[in-house]
């Protein structure tokens, strides 16, 4: 497990409770000395108590992966990069790679799982995305949950549910891997944008029509980037939007809130001391579309806002006049 955030937490949860023995990287001593001796994360999900004889924390990257059959990713999109390029070409050769990152890498606007497979020289049947609908806070809370895990490895996906199944998470495989990633991603850029008009004001009649009309936007970019027989109802792709775009555990939702209220990006940042996906995604998905030239107005709206620094409620003025 690479990461020492809230979902890296919960699957940390998850796994070793399972059955699993989980080697835990995380990039701060301070944090793995914390859970060797208290056996809590000290900034995430601080309630949750592991075993340390099905756990073991480090931040020795190659010792973390060394005898691992499965590497799950977990760290946010824009430190994938920086952490695994430590490692040599070849080690991750025998792996089996799970990405629980809902975002891409920035540099290159690229999924995390393309990064992946063109880095170590992976093939894509040791390639697999664990999608939603859920927080890593109602796991902690033993909520039930279901998730979705892409592959086009059906025997990859079906071993990793395996290991997800108890008696609060359902988990299903699906062949879908680019599919679900990048709805993932789109995902946090409309909840993100849906946050900026909750903080100005703008009520859930408004959001049910954001959050329909993304739908479709969503429909248009995937059929555009990576065309594929795919079910957008289905709860990897919309439930997983619903659950972004409206929870009080969205910190996509939770950090456009504060853009919406007049925060500079700066200081929502610093502020919430926890990284909103979204921000990235928008960059990426927004550049990605010059090409692709997709009508996309809640990602241009958003980009407008973030990097543009178009005054939010302008720019949701001109935004609810494109939405149906």
């Amino acid at each position: 497990m690479l990461g020492g955030g809230s979902w890296a937490t919960a699957l940390t949860k998850i796994l070793s409770e399972n059955g699993a023995r989980v080697d835990w990287w995380l990039r701060s001593k301070d944090d793995v000395q914390h859970l060797l001796r208290t056996r809590h994360n000290p900034r995430y999900l601080s309630a949750v108590q592991f075993d340390l004889n099905s756990v073991y924390p480090t931040t020795d990257l190659d010792q973390a992966i060394e005898e691992a059959d499965w590497l799950v990713l977990a760290v946010p999109a824009a430190y994938v990069q920086p952490v695994l390029d430590k490692l040599d070409r070849d080690a991750l050769k025998h792996k089996r790679v799970v990405s629980a990152i809902k975002g891409m890498i920035p540099a290159k606007n690229q999924l995390v799982t393309d990064y992946v497979a063109e880095r170590f020289r992976l093939g894509r049947h040791q390639l697999g995305v664990i999608a939603g609908p859920c927080h890593a806070e109602e796991v902690a809370l033993e909520k039930q949950s279901y998730l979705t895990i892409g592959s086009p490895d059906t025997e990859l996906a079906q071993q990793f549910c395996g290991l997800l199944r108890n008696r609060y998470v359902r988990a299903y495989p699906a062949s879908d891997l680019d599919g679900i990633e990048y709805c993932a991603v789109m995902k946090n850029i409309i909840a993100l944008t849906g946050g900026i008009a909750h903080g100005l004001g703008y009520g859930d009649n408004f959001l049910a029509v954001l959050v329909s009309n993304a739908v479709q936007e969503i429909r248009r970019f995937l059929q555009a980037i990576n065309p594929h027989p795919r079910d957008l109802s289905a709860s990897a792709y919309l439930g997983d939007l619903l659950v972004t775009a409206y929870s009080q555990f969205s910190r996509n939702r939770t950090f456009g809130g504060m853009v919406g209220r007049g925060y500079s990006v700066k200081s929502a940042q610093l502020e919430m001391n926890m990284v909103a996906e979204g921000y990235f995604a928008v960059k990426s998905i927004y550049e990605l579309n010059k090409k692709l030239k997709v009508h996309m107005p809640i990602t241009t709206a958003a980009y407008r806002v973030l990097y543009e620094k178009v005054a939010p409620a302008v720019e949701m003025e001109l935004l609810k006049e494109q939405l149906r």
